[in-house]
């Protein structure tokens, strides 16, 4: 999970606490753990039953961080130029993050570093998802210096990397440079690592980048900027092979508050799937399981829950704010999943309530909705918010006209 909490920890925002936390099938909490500021991606442990690897931040201050000019900015794997472009947009005195992975095994409850690296400031500087690619390598999507690269988990010595900027135009794409230019919140190794498919978010893209090569893979391309009708800032998508009956792509559509799914149909990205409902805000992950059903992750929704085939929800769980979820067992994110075509799913976008409720929230842009709700009481619905904001509204109107009234 992202955060939670109302108050925060330690007078670090309105979601200043994570926790990681596993579910028996009845619903009992196995696991539970809320020592990091911020937990990220989780991965399954391959051969193991429940153990995890998990991607974590933490909040520094004081001495644990490197003030200016001792940052040792080749281990990073760029220039001097490169680092203090960034490093001058992203200090803060005397703060800064830890990025990291470790292992959890969720039934002993040991906890085992596996690597970590600090990056100036905390905000947009957090890594959001290191996957492994083998016993010694991790490719890590680095928000932070709009990258992503691979690196030697003893080592630490990054052994391959691309950049944003090799591709993408900062004066033209994506968000303020180099503030939070690219957001890059999820990496994926795909066509037997031949590739890693990579979500730029404040691009509305997901791209495939050709590991020999460095190039991305523009026919691949998913998504275009600023076209929501494709993708809005979307989150953790999941690529379905051809032997699951893919190529095909399941998304978090994050701004566009649901989620979808692309099959590739004579060299183009055709939408096959798609779900959606009233309480869906800011979804920012979906699986795809064996069986066909779909594990969803609704962030300001504040629960995970599971779809069928038909698109009915068959489970759902109360969670604060989460960020990613897995269903042990069954591969990593979407791994045994089968596309939406082969599985024969079917859409869903709700009856009259859900469209009503849908309809309102289209009048105001999902990205300051979703900024709203980031920062109300997780108790605190989309219905219950507009019943507030037409209460709020309501009562100031009266109170005007009585003034005027009474005058």
């Amino acid at each position: 999970m992202d955060s939670n909490s109302w108050l925060g920890a330690e007078g670090d925002g309105p979601r200043g606490r994570a926790e990681l936390v596993a579910y028996g099938s009845n619903g009992s909490i196995l696991y539970y753990n809320d020592t990091h500021t911020r937990y990220w991606d989780v991965d399954p442990v391959s051969g193991t039953r429940a153990t995890v690897e998990a991607a974590y931040a933490d909040h520094i201050k004081g001495k644990n961080c490197p003030t200016a000019g001792k940052w040792n900015y080749t281990k990073y794997g760029v220039s001097e130029e490169r680092w203090n472009e960034y490093y001058a947009h992203h200090k803060e005195a005397n703060a800064c993050t830890q990025n990291g992975v470790e292992r959890v095994n969720l039934t002993t409850g040991e906890v085992t570093p596996i690597w970590s690296q600090k990056t100036p400031g905390k905000e947009a500087t957090r890594y959001h998802d290191i996957d492994r690619i083998n016993q010694s390598h991790f490719v890590v999507a680095d928000i932070y210096l709009d990258r992503i690269f691979i690196v030697n988990q003893t080592s630490g010595e990054t052994v391959w990397m691309w950049n944003a900027s090799n591709t993408f135009n900062a004066s033209k794409t994506g968000g303020p440079f180099p503030d939070d230019w690219t957001h890059i919140n999820d990496v994926e190794l795909v066509n037997d690592g031949e590739q890693i498919m990579v979500s730029v978010r404040n691009n509305d893209r997901v791209a495939f980048i050709d590991r020999d090569t460095g190039r991305i893979n523009e026919s691949w391309t998913l998504g275009e900027e600023d076209n929501y009708e494709i993708l809005n800032e979307q989150h953790n998508p999941d690529y379905i092979p051809r032997e699951n009956g893919g190529p095909a792509v399941l998304v978090a559509d994050s701004e566009n508050n649901r989620v979808v799914e692309y099959q590739r149909r004579n060299g183009e990205w055709e939408q096959t799937w798609t779900w959606q409902g009233a309480r869906l805000q800011w979804v920012r992950d979906a699986d795809r399981l064996p069986n066909g059903h779909t594990l969803i992750s609704d962030s300001n929704g504040n629960r995970v829950f599971e779809v069928n085939k038909q698109g009915e929800i068959v489970w759902s769980t109360h969670v604060g704010f989460p960020y990613e979820a897995e269903r042990l067992g069954t591969g990593d994110e979407s791994t045994g999943g089968p596309s939406a075509v082969r599985a024969n799913l079917d859409s869903r976008t709700g009856g009259l309530a859900d469209q009503f409720w849908i309809g309102v929230k289209d009048v105001l842009p999902g990205k300051y909705l979703n900024g709203l709700m980031y920062i109300t009481p997780i108790w605190l619905g989309v219905s219950q918010l507009f019943a507030l904001l037409i209460a709020a509204i309501t009562g100031i109107g009266w109170a005007i006209l009585e003034l005027k009234w009474r005058r």
